[in-house]
């Protein structure tokens, strides 16, 4: 792993790392999901094959739901409690830059009411979802900086990135100032 790159937004600390986010010591780590919550490939099969098959039955026994809902299961054998489950894509498996917004900011409410400390996420939206990582970036940093705003949990939100190129995006993002 490499050094993250951070910044910190009202209580909240915003980290970007270069990783596997199946590795991760957190409260949580956010998958990017479908609104069916079935996990195939991706970072959903990488948590899959990670922490078991239990994750997959526990999320598709809460949806489906509307994109860009999130709901919580347990994180099987991974070392997170919780798997926070951001429906980035319906069933046509397409995103925008609104639906990463919203299951961003989903995902960070779960984490807020079950009061977490640190959650982690992937780039949500473009790996099976195609979309673009510097916009899917500035989205998810404008969804953590809001939430920011007005909650205390997480206190920590890592942005944990398994490629070079969207480590660098990702990073590029977290130093831009406030448009």
């Amino acid at each position: 792993m490499s050094d993250p790159r951070s910044a910190a937004f009202g209580l909240t600390r915003v980290l970007v790392v270069k990783g596997d986010i199946t590795t991760q010591k957190v409260d949580a780590l956010v998958n990017a999901a479908n609104n069916r919550f079935w996990m195939g490939g991706g970072v959903a099969g990488a948590i899959k094959r990670a922490g078991g098959s239990e994750i997959e039955t526990q999320a598709m026994a809460k949806g489906p739901v509307e994109p860009g809902n999130a709901v919580t299961t347990s994180a099987g054998r991974l070392a997170a409690r919780y798997c926070i489950h951001a429906a980035v894509m319906g069933q046509d498996l397409a995103t925008d830059r609104g639906l990463i917004f919203r299951a961003t900011a989903s995902a960070l409410a779960e984490a807020a009411r079950l009061e977490l400390d640190s959650v982690a996420f992937p780039a949500l939206g473009t790996g099976v979802g195609g979309f673009g990582l510097n916009e899917a970036a500035g989205a998810m940093l404008e969804a953590v900086k809001a939430h920011a705003r007005t909650n205390q949990h997480p206190a920590e939100v890592r942005l944990v990135l398994f490629t070079q190129d969207a480590y660098d995006a990702f990073g590029k993002a977290l130093g831009q100032p406030d448009q």
